[in-house]
């Protein structure tokens, strides 16, 4: 325990060097691909079976490396098998409804309308649409942010309920779902974004910021905006800022191995705890908002050393390694340093999915 602060640096101490990442010169189209199937085919071989964030957020990152974003039917032959699989058998099944977390997948259902035109994709995320209107289990704070859970805010809605709404209101013609993405974003900026550093806390408790500011809740923040923009809605100006701000300073706090710790700022308990996840999304979202003229040099530059560190901890079967587990809103900044590489994780998987399709949009 550190003497006179109340931190304690223990785990800190006895954490692994990082690996030296990869040779940028090496990461060619061909290997961003072929890590890109190795990945995605882990994912597969997990076992995944709830309509639940986790696997959103692999399906979200299939179709991604797919090119899947505009609904283009010729794109769907590129989608793995797996995608319209898990799909369509929770469509007969029955979807689960009951927290934010299950609309994740229903960004890809959406994706899967626009690619077929098959009312039953549509009907589903009428469903979820319907469900997040109006069910008694959907809170929100003061100023609108859906609450996570009833009296707390969480970066996690702006992804898990966010990319729905924009992938469901590009295919069906809808603005007006859209545009409710951005305010959620924008709602959500007002309560967890610093409004000094520009970067994101975890979430709130009781009306209460707690201001961790924990690795995986800056990439979903990130992603959920490069998602409103690309889709062009009103707000781009308001979140173009907000996301701005928050990639600069994560840039200028990545160390040169391009991993950041699981808390981003350098926390003392946490200094040295890398987490790659969180590294995969944010170097997705640098990528893609550089392509859409923010602070192109500097982001590219910055996802790049990003992805480089994440090479380095792809298994040869495909895991993506030091990935932390499923972590619910801590109080004290020393509860977000649970690192699981005894076990996979599809957040890990589906993150770096995005990475490496962002990447190779880069190469080709």
């Amino acid at each position: 325990m550190s003497k006179g602060r109340g931190l304690d640096t223990s785990q800190a101490s006895r954490s692994q060097p990082p690996r030296r990442p990869a040779d940028l010169a090496d990461l060619t189209p061909e290997v961003l691909a072929k890590t890109a199937g190795r990945i995605a085919d882990r994912a597969v071989a997990m076992g995944l079976t709830h309509w639940f964030w986790g696997e959103g957020v692999v399906l979200q990152g299939m179709m991604r490396l797919a090119g899947e974003g505009s609904g283009a039917p010729e794109l769907i032959r590129a989608v793995h098998p797996f995608v319209t699989e898990f799909v369509d058998g929770h469509l007969r099944d029955g979807i689960e409804l009951g927290h934010v977390n299950n609309l994740a997948p229903g960004a890809v259902c959406a994706d899967l309308y626009g690619a077929t035109g098959e009312r039953r994709y549509a009907d589903a995320c009428e469903r979820m649409l319907d469900w997040l209107r109006h069910d008694d289990a959907v809170t929100r704070a003061p100023g609108g942010a859906i609450e996570h859970w009833p009296g707390g805010v969480w970066a996690d809605t702006v992804y898990m309920g966010g990319t729905f709404l924009i992938h469901y209101g590009l295919h069906a013609g809808r603005p007006e779902l859209i545009e409710e993405a951005g305010e959620q974003i924008l709602a959500h900026a007002a309560i967890l974004q610093h409004p000094e550093t520009g970067l994101y806390a975890h979430g709130s408790h009781e009306g209460r910021t707690i201001w961790n500011f924990w690795g995986r809740a800056n990439a979903w923040t990130a992603l959920a905006s490069v998602e409103y923009l690309e889709a062009g809605g009103a707000l781009s100006q308001p979140v173009r800022e907000v996301l701005g701000r928050q990639l600069l300073t994560l840039a200028a706090h990545q160390p040169a191995y391009g991993i950041w710790d699981v808390l981003v700022d350098g926390q003392p308990e946490n200094r040295g705890i890398l987490e790659t996840s969180a590294a995969a999304g944010i170097a997705a979202a640098m990528f893609r908002a550089a392509a859409l003229g923010i602070e192109p040099e500097r982001l590219r530059r910055s996802a790049w050393r990003a992805l480089a560190g994440v090479h380095a901890y792809v298994a040869d079967d495909g895991t993506l390694t030091r990935t932390s587990a499923g972590t619910v809103l801590q109080l004290l900044p020393f509860g977000y340093s649970v690192i699981r590489d005894d076990m996979i994780q599809p957040w890990g998987q589906g993150l770096a999915l995005q990475a490496y399709a962002a990447a190779l949009r880069e190469t080709t």
